[in-house]
């Protein structure tokens, strides 16, 4: 033999291929017989986690805003004396207001009331009644002066309280009618107490 090169095997010799070596241990020993079904299971096991990490991790909808309170959705307005009211020289006289509902679920007035002793009340509707939202709904207030000597003499920021009540909340809040509400109830109790002394 001379020459460079490769060593190459002889005539009637092979290159014999050797098996890996066996794993040792029981569970090494299962790993080789099940390995196909331990790959297929790891698979499907990061699969599931990678699914459920999206899952967990997704962009939530934001929840819808809480309806407004009941006299942030309403406008109560004095809106004139009532026509064909009875009489104001018996003491009794009525005037319209006009409750707004400008947004939110619909609004029930539960108690419509005034805060001075020498009048009562009553409304037309009675309470309770409801307004539907984006609507409005005239009221007619009639006043009677039950005592002139606790019936104030020149109000000069009269107001109405009103109990409203929506899916929200339940509310008492004052109304101030405004400056054209005070001088017509003014009026009106002039008339009506004018010949009594204080």
């Amino acid at each position: 033999m001379s020459g460079i090169g490769p060593v190459e095997p002889g005539e009637d010799t092979r290159v014999r291929d050797t098996p890996p070596p066996r794993p040792r241990g029981r569970l090494a020993l299962r790993y080789e017989r099940h390995r196909r079904t331990v790959l297929a299971s790891g698979a499907v096991l990061v699969v599931l986690a990678g699914g459920g990490y999206l899952y967990a991790s997704r962009s939530q909808p934001r929840p819808a805003p809480p309806p407004p309170y009941p006299s942030q959705a309403i406008d109560l307005v004095y809106v004139t004396p009532a026509t064909g009211s009875p009489a104001t020289a018996a003491g009794v006289f009525s005037f319209t207001v006009l409750l707004s509902v400008r947004s939110g679920p619909p609004v029930t007035v539960t108690r419509l009331t005034q805060p001075y002793d020498g009048l009562s009340m009553t409304s037309s509707p009675a309470a309770p009644f409801q307004t539907k939202s984006h609507s409005a709904r005239k009221i007619v207030v009639t006043l009677r002066v039950t005592e002139c000597e606790k019936a104030p003499r020149n109000p000069g920021l009269p107001f109405l309280d009103v109990t409203l009540r929506n899916t929200r909340a339940i509310e008492a809040h004052s109304f101030i009618l405004g400056a054209r509400y005070a001088q017509d109830l003014s009026q009106a109790l002039e008339v009506a107490c004018g010949n009594d002394s204080r």
